[in-house]
């Protein structure tokens, strides 16, 4: 790429057409922090004690404030290490979340279907109060 300008430099007032070449910069790309230094960052952003302090730690590192609220929280719940690959989560987990899931709404459907039955007993009891049907003792334990 090139970018014209116009300049108005020369002796006898005429103007020059002057070419430049801009650089073409590559796509940058997102950076990787290790363990190691994320709980550098940390113990360093810890023991800041001054006003001003922390915020020039970041600007020396190069980064936002919600990057070491984010790496703090997973420090405290001891999951700094295992959130720093990228990835599909492992399949155990996955198996794992999913029988829990088939197994929950198995429960919600057996819990619906006893409501129902309940319902239903609840009606025959009335039912036969109204009609004056004396229940037999095998069905009152129902």
């Amino acid at each position: 790429m090139s970018e014209d300008r116009i300049t108005t430099g020369s002796s006898n007032g005429l103007s020059e057409i002057e070419r430049t070449e801009t650089e073409v910069v590559t796509r940058a790309s997102r950076r990787s922090f290790s363990v190691n230094y994320k709980k550098r960052i940390c113990d360093q952003a810890d023991a800041c004690t001054r006003s001003g302090d922390l915020g020039a730690l970041l600007r020396r590192e190069g980064l936002h404030s919600s990057t070491l609220r984010r790496w703090r929280l997973q420090r405290d719940e001891g999951i700094l290490g295992g959130l720093s690959r990228r990835g599909p989560k492992r399949v155990e987990e996955t198996e794992h979340k999913r029988e829990l899931a088939q197994k929950q709404k198995r429960i919600d459907q057996l819990e619906k279907k006893l409501e129902r039955a309940e319902m239903i007993i609840d009606v025959q009891k009335k039912v036969s109060v109204l009609l004056g049907v004396s229940l037999s003792e095998s069905e009152d334990l129902i």
